[in-house]
């Protein structure tokens, strides 16, 4: 694993976890901005043995400063909040996958075409697999496509989280959580439990197969 994978963001494989890097990088430079304008003002005020005082009092200076960090944040609120909305956006899924956690495995129900269900447990580590990260039944889910994943608990408080797909949704004893992903490309993408419930927390991963919509249904015909 490279250097810039563990300090920077997973790549992107769904398009709203494009538009939370698009932000994030927006972010930062509105931040950069700030930061800059910060120091560049200290340091003139440091050195310069001429600069007016006077011109940090009055009401003009408190003004502006009352009124540019506003500005800022206006910057920042509108592409958070339009990313908020197209989290919780169902556009016509597909299918709806039923994700129910446990102390400290993960089940997945396929409703949808037949009585499918199976749990997921963490694999014991060797030489081909990641450790602490795969799974004995993966969740396989048809790329390009919109699902619905509805998460529950049977016992405490879980987190369903997948980096790479922008997700993350909390699993409730007692309540259904819904959210809709759409994964742009094939491939193996890890995650795990991100809410801490309990001594084995950092024991149920969660591994996504995305794959072509001829082979998810070649898969469901099999099992």
């Amino acid at each position: 694993m490279s250097i810039s994978s563990q300090l920077m963001l997973q790549d992107a494989n769904s398009s709203i976890m494009e538009n939370m890097i698009m932000f994030y990088d927006h972010a930062m430079m509105i931040i950069l901005m700030i930061v800059v304008m910060i120091m560049y003002l200290l340091i003139f005020m440091f050195k310069n043995k001429f600069v007016n005082r006077n011109i940090i009092e009055g009401q003009m200076i408190e003004i502006i400063w009352t009124i540019m960090p506003m500005i800022f944040l206006v910057f920042l609120a509108i592409p958070s909040l339009k990313i908020l909305y197209l989290t919780d956006e169902m556009n016509h899924p597909i299918l709806s996958i039923k994700v129910l956690g446990h102390q400290w495995y993960w089940s997945y129900e396929y409703n949808d075409f037949k009585n499918l269900e199976f749990d997921s447990f963490m694999m014991k580590f060797e030489n081909n697999e990641f450790r602490l990260l795969d799974v004995d039944n993966r969740l396989i889910l048809p790329m390009k496509n919109q699902i619905r994943l509805l998460v529950n608990s049977l016992d405490v408080i879980h987190s369903f989280a997948m980096p790479s797909l922008g997700l993350k949704v909390d699993a409730v004893p007692g309540r259904i959580n819904q959210i809709s992903i759409c994964i742009n490309r094939p491939g193996l993408y890890y995650g795990q439990c991100s809410e801490i419930c309990g001594v084995n927390h950092s024991f149920m991963p969660i591994v996504i197969e995305s794959t072509s919509l001829v082979n998810f249904l070649d898969w469901i015909k099999k099992n």
